[in-house]
């Protein structure tokens, strides 16, 4: 359950910052982009900030310090989407209903890096690293 939890909490980053941002086969990632940050630079940021999400995913893959970066994701995940909430709720696949997904996936990073109990050969795990 725990594997399983992971490489789903690993795909999301990489789904989305290679298929949706980089790949450009979500076009309401760059609408939203272009909208928050600017609409001329949006095709670049929405590059890099896919590029970035890929990075992530593969830090998540190789559990590296997974305590401080599960907060991390916490905190981004729930940050992107307050503000998506007040600025962009029109370009949301489901509004501000946006939202409550972010909650449930952020519980879902907090389930996997504070609740589940860790196996011995998960390097990291048990300790705030």
């Amino acid at each position: 359950m725990e594997k399983l939890l992971h490489y789903f909490i690993v795909l999301v980053w990489l789904f989305n910052g290679l298929y949706c941002k980089i790949f450009n086969q979500v076009s309401r990632h760059q609408e939203i982009v272009g909208e928050i940050l600017s609409k001329e630079h949006a095709r670049t940021l929405t590059i890099i900030i896919g590029s970035m999400e890929i990075l992530l995913g593969i830090w998540i893959f190789f559990r590296k310090y997974p305590k401080p970066t599960a907060i991390f994701q916490i905190i981004l995940v729930l940050g992107m989407n307050v503000i998506e909430f007040f600025l962009v709720p029109n370009l949301l696949l489901w509004g501000r209903f946006n939202l409550v997904f972010a909650i449930l996936f952020a519980g879902l990073i907090y389930l996997e890096a504070f609740v589940l109990p860790a196996s011995p050969h998960q390097k990291g795990y048990g300790k705030l690293q």
